[in-house]
C-alpha cells in the first residue's frame, strides 16, 4: 500500500483499490468553469412498472433512427479526447444484422452468422446467446404482456451496439462523459434494465436527502457518495430509482469505474452511457506484468481528471471503497456490503477537501444483487457469464458524516481515519439491512426505522 501525504503546493494521493500513487502539481490544475442545469423529469406520479409501452416505443425509436441512416451511423462525441476512434462526424459503415431481426430465430441466427463470418469471437457469440435466453426468462418473470416485444427490441439494440463496437472499437478517456448522441447510450441502458426491476417491491430510503444534494450541487458544492457495489447494473438501477424525483442526479452522477466494465464487450455499451472516471483496479493491476506500468500511468491521468472536476465544483461522484462487488458469505450464502478500505475512503475525502469547493460525503447503500449477480469469485479473465433476474431493488442514503466530528471524538488523526471509514461502513450496513428487510423480508415500508425512511417515489 502506498503511503498518502498531502503537502502544499504538491499533493500525493493513493486510492488503494482504484488508484496508484500520484503527485499533482497544484499549478497544473486549472479551475474549469461549470454550470449546473436541471432537466425536468417525467411525471412524478408515473409508475415505471406500468410504463413499459412508452419505453418500448422509445427503444423502437432508437432502432428506427439507426435504421434510417441506411447502414451508416455518425459516431460523434466532442467530449472525448484524441485517443478514441469516435471522431466528430466520422461515418462508419457496419452490419445491421441485429436491427433487421423481426423474430427471435432471426436474432439468434444473426449471432451465428456473424460468428461464422469471423466478426464475433466464438466465446462472445456464446455469451450473447446465453444472455439472450437469461434476459428473456427474466422479462417473462415480470408478467408483462409485451415481454416478447420488449426482449426482441432491447436485445436487438444491445447486440447491435456490441457488434458496432467490435467493428469500430471505442476507447474510454480517463474522464468519460456519457454518450447521448447521435445514439443515446444512457437511455439505451435505462430501457434495457428497466424491465428487470420489480418496482412494486423496490424502495428508496431518505429521498429528502437526495433533494438536499441537488440543492447543494446548484450552490457549487461537491457531493461524494461512499457506497457498496453489487452488480454491473448498479448505475442504471440507481438512475431508475431516482429518475422521477431527482433526474439531475440520475443523469449526471459520475462513477469511479474499473477497467472490467470498460473492456468486456457485453458490458461496454452500457458503460458508454455513463459518466465515468476510468481506473484500473488494484485487484487486477498485476494480472499482466507487462501492462502494470501502463495501468499506473492511466490511473495517474484519471486521478488528475477527478481533481480538476472537483475543483470546478457542482460534481457528484460515486465510489465503492471496497474495490469490487459484494459477494455472499461462502458458508451462509448471506449477502452483505464488502468492507471498505480506510485508505480509499481517506484519499477520496482528502481529494474532496482540497478541491477548494465545499464538499459533502454521504454513505449510500444499494441492494440489487438478485437482478444481475456477479460470479461467486473474482475472475481474472474478461467475459463472465451473466445471470439475470426480475427482482426488487433498493437504494438509501444517510446524512453526511463529518470527518472533523470523528477527529474530535478520537483525538488521534490516524485513529480517526479508521473510525471514519467504520462509521461510513456501519451506516451503509444499517441501511442495507433495512432494504433487505423491506425487499427480501417482504416488510415493505414497515421496515423503516427512525434513521431510514423508505418510500416508493414513483407512486
Amino acid at each position: 500500500m502506498s503511503t498518502l501525504s498531502f503537502t502544499s503546493p504538491r499533493v500525493s494521493v493513493s486510492l488503494s483499490s482504484s488508484f496508484s500513487l500520484l503527485n499533482i502539481s497544484s499549478s497544473s490544475l486549472s479551475r474549469p468553469s461549470y454550470s449546473v442545469s436541471f432537466r425536468s423529469g417525467e411525471s412524478r406520479s408515473a409508475c415505471p412498472c406500468v410504463s413499459y409501452s412508452l419505453k418500448v416505443k422509445a427503444m423502437a425509436k432508437l432502432v428506427h433512427d439507426m435504421e434510417s441512416t441506411e447502414k451508416t451511423v455518425v459516431a460523434a462525441s466532442s467530449t472525448q479526447d484524441g485517443d478514441n476512434d469516435y471522431k466528430t462526424n466520422k461515418e462508419v459503415n457496419y452490419s445491421r444484422t441485429f436491427l433487421h431481426a423481426r423474430a427471435e430465430h432471426e436474432l439468434l441466427s444473426g449471432i451465428r452468422k456473424e460468428a461464422e463470418a469471423g466478426t464475433l469471437p466464438s466465446n462472445l457469440a456464446a455469451g450473447m446467446e446465453n444472455l439472450y435466453h437469461n434476459y428473456k426468462n427474466a422479462v417473462i418473470q415480470s408478467g408483462s404482456a409485451r415481454a416478447d416485444e420488449i426482449v426482441l427490441s432491447n436485445m436487438g439494440v444491445a447486440f447491435d451496439r456490441v457488434l458496432f463496437d467490435i467493428e469500430d472499437r471505442f476507447n474510454f478517456s480517463p474522464y468519460h462523459k456519457a454518450l447521448r448522441e447521435p445514439f443515446d447510450y444512457y437511455m439505451f441502458g435505462q430501457n434495457y434494465i428497466r424491465p428487470l426491476v420489480d418496482f412494486r417491491n423496490s424502495y428508496v430510503g431518505n429521498v429528502s436527502l437526495f433533494y438536499q444534494m441537488e440543492e447543494r450541487l446548484q450552490q457549487g458544492h461537491n457531493i461524494v457518495l461512499i457506497s457498496n457495489h453489487q452488480t454491473e447494473a448498479d448505475p442504471a438501477i440507481i438512475s431508475l430509482l431516482l429518475e422521477s424525483t431527482n433526474p439531475h442526479i440520475a443523469e449526471n452522477l459520475i462513477y469511479v469505474a474499473g477497467d472490467r466494465v470498460l473492456t468486456d464487450p457485453l458490458c461496454k455499451p452500457f458503460s458508454m452511457g455513463r459518466n465515468l472516471i476510468c481506473v484500473y483496479s488494484k485487484k487486477h493491476m498485476l494480472d499482466d506484468p507487462k501492462l502494470t506500468e501502463m495501468k499506473r500511468k492511466a490511473n495517474t491521468r484519471s486521478l488528475k481528471e477527478m481533481a480538476l472536476l472537483l475543483r470546478g465544483g457542482s460534481q457528484i461522484i460515486w465510489i465503492a471503497p471496497s474495490g469490487g462487488r459484494d459477494r455472499p458469505d461462502p458458508h451462509t450464502e448471506e449477502w452483505y456490503p464488502a468492507p471498505f478500505e480506510a485508505a480509499s475512503v481517506d484519499n477520496m475525502r482528502r481529494l474532496a477537501e482540497h478541491s477548494g469547493s465545499p464538499s459533502h460525503i454521504y454513505p449510500l447503500a444499494l441492494l440489487c444483487h438478485d437482478i444481475m449477480p456477479p460470479p461467486p469469485q473474482v475472475e481474472k479473465e474478461i467475459g463472465e457469464r451473466r445471470a439475470v433476474s426480475f427482482h426488487g431493488a433498493g437504494l438509501s442514503v444517510a446524512p453526511e458524516i463529518s470527518f472533523m466530528d470523528i477527529v474530535a471524538a478520537c483525538g488521534n488523526p490516524d485513529e480517526a481515519k479508521e473510525a471514519y471509514t467504520q462509521a461510513l461502513y456501519n451506516s451503509v450496513t444499517e441501511q442495507y439491512n433495512v432494504l433487505k428487510s423491506a425487499i427480501h423480508g417482504k416488510q415493505g415500508p414497515d421496515a423503516s426505522i427512525p434513521s431510514v425512511s423508505l418510500s416508493q417515489t414513483w407512486n
